[in-house]
C-alpha cells in the first residue's frame, strides 16, 4: 500500500524544509529503497541550494530524480544508500547506492540502483558519487607511475582524487589550499598539504577542484611545461576570468574539462555509466576515504545544515544524513 514519507525540498534560494509525500507501491521493473544515508554535496548542492544554477544550464543540471525545478520548490540530491525493501528478488534486502535525493524511502528502476560491496559500509558508500567523479577525472587526464601530482582545492572531490593519485606506484600528491585546516585531511589519503604560497612547482599532472578563478591560475602556474590542467570545478553563474598573459602559451599549457555527466573519451567505448559506478563502489573498499566523513546529522537537521554550510560553517567533508528512526 502505499505510505506517507518524507523528503527534503528547497522551498525558495537559501531555505528548506521537510515534506510529507505518499509514496506509491513499487510495480514491475521496480524497487522499493529504504534510505539509510545520504551525502550532501558541497559543491553542487550548496549551489543549487542557493538558486545559482544559471537559466541556460537547469536542463543539464537536473538530478536523475529531481522533482521540481531550479530555482524552488525543487527536492534534489544524488548521494543515497538504502535497503531494497521491495523489488526483485535478486534485490530484496541488499544496500544499494542510487541517484535518488534526500528522503525516507524511493520508488526506483530496479536498473537505477547499484549492490554495494560487502566490504564497503553503508555510511561510506555515500561517497560512490564523489569517487565516482574522480575516477571519471583520472580517466580525462590519467597519472602515470612516479608522476609528480597536485590537486588545487582539497574539498570533498579533489581529496578524492587525491587519494586515486596516492595509489598509484611512485607519486607525489599534494593538495593544495587556502585553509590550512585542512591539512588533517592530507596524511590519511596519502598526500601531502601545502598553501598556495608554498605549493611545489613544475608538477606533471594537476587538477582544480577549488571552484574559483584564482584557484584555476594558480593550477595553471604549478604546471611544467607542456602540461594540463583537469577542471572540476562548476562555476555555477560565476564568471570566470583568467589572466593568460603570462606563461600560458609559452608554455603551451592546457585546460581540459571534466564532468561525470559522460564517461570520459579514453573510456567511453569500454565502460558504460553504470560500469564506473560500480567501479567507484569497489574503490570504496579502502578504509582511507573515512576520513572524508563527518559526524552524522539526523534528517531533520538537514535544512539546517544546508543553510550553515551555506555561510561557510561547515568544512569540505561529506556531510552524512542519518535517517535511523524516520
Amino acid at each position: 500500500m502505499p505510505t506517507s514519507e518524507r523528503a527534503f525540498w528547497i522551498r525558495e534560494p537559501g531555505a528548506g524544509e521537510i515534506r510529507t509525500e505518499v509514496l506509491r507501491d513499487a510495480g514491475a521493473g521496480e524497487v522499493r529503497v529504504r534510505t539509510s544515508f545520504s551525502g550532501v554535496s558541497r559543491g553542487t548542492e550548496l549551489l543549487v541550494f542557493a538558486g545559482r544554477v544559471p537559466a541556460s544550464e537547469r536542463e543539464r543540471m537536473r538530478a536523475p530524480f529531481q522533482a521540481g525545478e531550479f530555482p524552488g520548490p525543487v527536492k534534489y540530491g544524488y548521494l543515497n544508500v538504502g535497503v531494497v525493501e521491495a523489488g526483485p528478488a535478486d534485490l530484496l534486502g541488499r544496500t544499494v547506492f542510487s541517484l535518488a535525493p534526500h528522503q525516507t524511502a524511493s520508488v526506483l528502476p530496479a536498473d537505477a540502483v547499484t549492490p554495494v560491496p560487502e566490504r564497503v559500509p553503508a555510511r561510506r558508500a555515500v561517497l560512490a558519487g564523489i569517487v565516482e567523479t574522480a575516477l571519471n577525472a583520472l580517466w580525462d587526464l590519467p597519472v602515470l607511475v612516479g608522476d609528480h601530482v597536485a590537486i588545487v582545492g582539497g574539498g570533498l572531490v579533489g581529496s578524492c582524487v587525491a587519494r586515486l593519485a596516492a595509489r598509484q606506484p611512485g607519486t607525489t600528491v599534494t593538495v593544495v589550499d587556502v585553509d590550512p585546516a585542512r591539512a588533517a585531511l592530507s596524511a590519511p589519503l596519502g598526500a601531502r598539504f601545502a598553501t598556495p604560497d608554498d605549493a611545489p612547482r613544475d608538477q606533471d599532472v594537476v587538477y582544480h577542484a577549488s571552484g574559483t578563478a584564482a584557484g584555476l591560475e594558480l593550477a595553471l602556474e604549478l604546471l611544467r611545461t607542456d602540461g594540463t590542467v583537469a577542471d572540476l570545478s562548476w562555476y555555477g553563474d560565476t564568471p570566470v576570468t583568467l589572466r593568460l598573459g603570462g606563461g600560458f602559451h609559452a608554455r603551451r599549457l592546457t585546460i581540459r574539462s571534466s564532468q561525470v555527466g559522460l564517461v570520459a573519451p579514453a573510456r567511453r567505448g569500454a565502460r558504460t555509466t553504470r560500469d564506473r559506478l560500480a567501479i567507484a563502489l569497489r574503490l570504496l573498499e579502502d578504509p582511507a576515504f573515512d576520513a572524508l566523513l563527518a559526524e552524522a546529522t539526523p534528517f531533520d537537521g538537514l535544512p539546517g545544515l544546508l543553510t550553515k554550510m551555506a555561510v561557510g560553517g561547515r568544512t569540505g567533508l561529506c556531510q552524512v544524513i542519518e535517517y535511523g528512526g524516520t
